[in-house]
């Protein structure tokens, strides 16, 4: 190859090169300015951010929480950075709570489960981050709202539909999701404050699952042995009616077993449709995501609104299972 052409393929190779450098240039200018305008935008970007902190992440109950919340977003101009432990632990809740108020995000709203979180609620508020409890109060920190369950109330509920689906005749063990954290002491108080009225009703015991279904089976078996007279449970939390009927079965008991429990989880009415548990303690979960988002952002365009509001509770037996399904399914 003699020098002119192979100077003029070099020639041609380094222009072509060029050439697309320079249209790549411009492709990323253009990119670039894209990245810009949509950062400055403010229809890209949501007017305020809040932070939403449940028990307990890998949980149905909580996740329904958090599918409310999300069908919120797309109602108001928010996002909600929704965050939890993997295992209900109050600790961890506690440290979300603190790096949301030092993210300074717009909102909180927060499970507080115990004392230890009013200290942290009023350090928020006092800078300028008002706070929502949902699922349990701290009715005396600074919180703007409680969004939840009367669980005062729903231990009422409890104890009156065993006393009358027992005839008012029962010994009952107890298994409260935890003895420190405020709901379950109310469920449990609740509860007690009804069947206690009843001359034919004795509580022999009561322990805690610590919100684990394999503590919940543990403690049971350990209350039927000791207490073989139990012919009713009473569970506060989610998984402790599995726990229980576990646990009766493992003493062939569960034919003579009365149970009531919270939540409509896939097991628990499942467990209902098999008449392993009688009765279950229905809450409303997505509704407490939902109008927490709704009332966070009236709460901060300065609207008015209530210090308490209460979701529905009802009780549910294996009688309502087929108008429920049919209500889920869409027929009337």
């Amino acid at each position: 190859m003699n020098r002119t052409l192979l100077y003029t393929v070099l020639l041609f190779a380094f222009m072509t090169a060029t050439g697309y450098a320079v249209y790549f240039y411009k492709q990323s200018q253009l990119t670039d300015e894209k990245i810009v305008e949509a950062m400055l935008s403010e229809n890209d970007f949501p007017e305020y951010h809040f932070a939403l902190i449940g028990e307990e992440m890998n949980h149905d109950y909580w996740r329904l929480v958090g599918q409310g919340a999300e069908k919120a977003e797309g109602s108001y101009d928010v996002f909600v950075e929704y965050e939890g432990p993997k295992r209900s632990n109050p600790v961890e809740q506690l440290k979300l709570l603190d790096m949301a108020i030092k993210s300074k995000v717009d909102g909180i709203i927060v499970q507080a489960l115990n004392e230890h979180f009013t200290p942290l609620i009023d350090q928020a508020v006092a800078q300028g981050i008002p706070v929502i409890t949902i699922d349990t109060d701290s009715s005396e920190s600074m919180r703007s709202a409680y969004i939840g369950t009367d669980n005062y109330l729903a231990g009422q509920l409890a104890g009156k539909a065993l006393v009358e689906d027992t005839k008012g005749e029962a010994t009952v063990g107890i298994i409260s999701g935890s003895f420190d954290n405020a709901h379950h002491l109310q469920r449990v108080k609740g509860f007690k404050d009804v069947v206690e009225e009843v001359e034919g009703i004795k509580i022999v015991a009561i322990e805690e699952s610590n919100i684990s279904r394999v503590d919940a089976e543990e403690k049971a078996y350990q209350m039927l042995s000791e207490h073989d007279n139990i012919t009713a449970f009473y569970g506060t939390s989610s998984y402790n009616g599995v726990g229980i009927v576990a646990a009766a079965k493992s003493l062939n008991k569960q034919n003579d077993m009365y149970v009531i429990t919270f939540d409509p989880i896939d097991e628990n009415i499942q467990l209902l449709e098999n008449g392993d548990i009688d009765a279950i303690v229905e809450q409303q979960p997505f509704e407490m995501g939902l109008l927490s988002i709704k009332k966070m952002v009236e709460n901060i365009n300065g609207e008015p609104i209530q210090e308490v509001y209460h979701t529905d509770l009802s009780i549910i037996r294996s009688s309502d299972l087929p108008n429920r399904n049919r209500q889920q399914s869409g027929s009337l």
